[in-house]
């Protein structure tokens, strides 16, 4: 019983993606927004099934699933994150004629595949989660077929996901002989025995820790990133830039936070100097982009950098601030993403700075949500993304790493500057051509609770943080 209540958020999301298949089949005709309802209401229950149950540190499935608060926080989240894209999706979808039954199953799909990630403590399940997600999102970013960069982006997602599988199976496998398990407790607890790290583990190490830099879009392994960002629907966008960007987190924290810990004198420095690479080609690439959406695409290049400096970090405070930064880049990427998806209807529907001209005075509530959204990826106060890298930073210099932070920080500045622009072109530049165009209700009113979510975030940062304490692994 214990097992099967710990996996019921998951076995939520599955009954989500088979009915939101059904009821596309059944609704068709009458109501070809039935399935989004089912998806939006199911992945709620799942979201509040996964705060809801109790957790004990404990583990589950023959010791192969962690049930503890850290995997209960971004199951939900990821749940969080597959609702909004679900109201962003049916007006995006009816503007670009796109008609794919399956989308709303394969979104709670990619879903499902996070929440293992997460959850996780074998990784040989842990891949399986990650090839779980990584078909869905295949499919789901090649889904306007008539659109040259669509389908390139699907291959190209396919092709270098498919090759960074193959660096992380074969690390697994490695590991496997090195050690002779895949458990990352079995893991932990040969590495702490052992004196020194073999040839084999250590290889295998080095492949793991390319395939989780694809991942997370790292430098120099990072190049399928934009244009699958910008091939992609800008729904499927915006939630691989949070949703599978948290999951790829997640996982590298369980893996080489906890079960590598032992060997961290082997992958420090060079997770460090990865670090500093994707900081700052992140942000001096996305100065020169004329798309909004391709900029968003390099600045979250640059937030995986400052991500990755809680890794190296190490500590408790810092994989509980990589929480903290996590939750609150997830709403302001969506919510960020959201806004270009409306105004995207006007003119010649494209991304460019020029289609964001006046908008800020002709649609007000645009204009104040999307300031929230780029301040708070600034890191300006009081907002989430403020104290996401506070906390970040804070507990790196507590572990020595002061010339990291003092890197962040003028990675910071210079990224103020890409998104200062798009606040200025909304509200300094007079607003030509067609102006107006459909805001659902539901769509104004996710943004509208993202944006207030990241001010609540940023002013009472400390409930989270202690949550987030009292969680990680």
């Amino acid at each position: 019983m214990r097992d099967f209540l710990g996996v019921l958020p998951e076995l939520a999301v599955v009954l989500t993606a088979l009915l939101a298949i059904l009821v596309d089949i059944a609704a068709r005709e009458k109501n070809p927004s039935a399935s989004q309802g089912v998806t939006a209401v199911g992945l709620t229950v799942a979201a509040a099934l996964a705060l809801s149950l109790p957790t004990s540190n404990g583990m589950l499935m023959s010791d192969q699933l962690f049930s503890d608060g850290f995997s209960a926080w971004f199951r939900a989240l990821f749940c969080v994150v597959g609702v909004i894209t679900a109201i962003f999706s049916p007006l995006y979808l009816r503007h670009r004629n796109i008609r794919l039954g399956e989308y709303y199953s394969l979104l709670a799909m990619s879903v499902f595949g996070m929440m293992v990630m997460s959850s996780s403590a074998n990784l040989l399940l842990f891949f399986v989660g990650l090839e779980t997600m990584s078909i869905s999102l295949y499919v789901l970013v090649s889904l306007r077929r008539d659109d040259a960069t669509s389908v390139e982006g699907g291959l190209k997602y396919l092709v270098l996901g498919a090759f960074s599988s193959a660096f992380l199976l074969y690390g697994m496998a490695l590991i496997f002989g090195g050690i002779g398990s895949l458990d990352y407790a079995v893991i932990g607890e040969y590495l702490r025995q052992s004196h020194g790290v073999g040839p084999m583990t250590l290889t295998g190490i080095g492949l793991l820790l390319v395939g989780f830099a694809f991942k997370v879009s790292a430098v120099p392994f990072h190049f399928w990133s934009p244009d699958v960002y910008e091939g992609a629907p800008t729904t499927i966008t915006a939630f691989m830039s949070t949703g599978a960007k948290a999951a790829a987190f997640v996982g590298l924290i369980r893996v080489f936070g906890v079960a590598l810990a032992e060997t961290s004198e082997h992958w420090t420095f060079a997770l460090a100097v990865i670090s500093v690479l994707t900081m700052t080609l992140g942000n001096v690439v996305a100065i020169r982009q004329t798309s909004v959406k391709r900029m968003l695409a390099y600045s979250s290049i640059a937030h995986a950098g400052y991500m990755l400096v809680a890794v190296i970090a190490g500590s408790r405070e810092a994989y509980a601030a990589a929480g903290f930064y996590l939750v609150g880049y997830a709403f302001m990427n969506l919510g960020a993403f959201g806004v270009l998806m409306l105004i995207n209807q006007r003119g010649k529907g494209d991304y460019s700075f020029e289609s964001l001209r006046g908008m800020g005075t002709v649609h007000p509530l645009l204009g104040l949500t999307m300031t929230v959204f780029m301040l708070s990826l600034i890191g300006i106060p009081p907002t989430a993304g403020f104290f996401g890298k506070l906390y970040v930073f804070s507990a790196a210099i507590k572990q020595g790493y002061l010339w990291l932070v003092i890197i962040g920080l003028l990675n910071s500045a210079v990224g103020a500057y890409y998104y200062l622009k798009v606040i200025s072109t909304m509200f300094m530049s007079k607003a030509e051509g067609e102006v107006q165009f459909g805001q659902p209700v539901a769509y104004k009113a996710a943004l509208a609770i993202s944006s207030l979510l990241i001010i609540i975030l940023g002013m009472f940062p400390e409930q989270l943080v202690t949550a987030m304490l009292k969680a990680v692994p």
